[in-house]
């Protein structure tokens, strides 16, 4: 069985960053992507940024993110990290890892909050 583990949350001022990271353990999993999705209360999930390794490395970001954050990884360690700079109180949310292989897997979600 194949478990992603986030970690890297906590609180930060407006402004700040943080980096986030993701490794997956268990047996040989070969994933063809990568990814990070967030959700704060009362919403629903939504996508942040993704990582393809089966093409070349390209990354996609919302649009919410895009120019803030930077997603970068170890496809053969299946690790993948979330550098998020200046943060907005309106990033604040549980990120979750996302991996894309045989199956799709989540992670158990880590903690952001940006306080204004």
């Amino acid at each position: 069985q194949v478990q992603l583990a986030e970690s890297g949350g906590g609180l930060v001022q407006a402004g700040g960053s943080l980096r986030l990271s993701c490794a997956a353990s268990g047996r040989t999993f070969r994933t063809y992507a990568m990814g990070w999705f967030r959700q704060a209360p009362g919403k629903e999930r939504e996508f942040v940024a993704r990582i393809i390794w089966d093409e070349d490395g390209s990354t996609h970001y919302a649009a919410s993110v895009k120019g803030r954050f930077t997603i970068s990884g170890d496809n053969a360690k299946n690790t993948v990290y979330l550098q998020m700079n200046s943060l907005k109180p309106e990033d604040t949310a549980v990120y979750y890892c996302n991996a894309n292989g045989p199956t799709n897997i989540w992670g158990q979600g880590t903690q952001v909050t940006v306080s204004s």
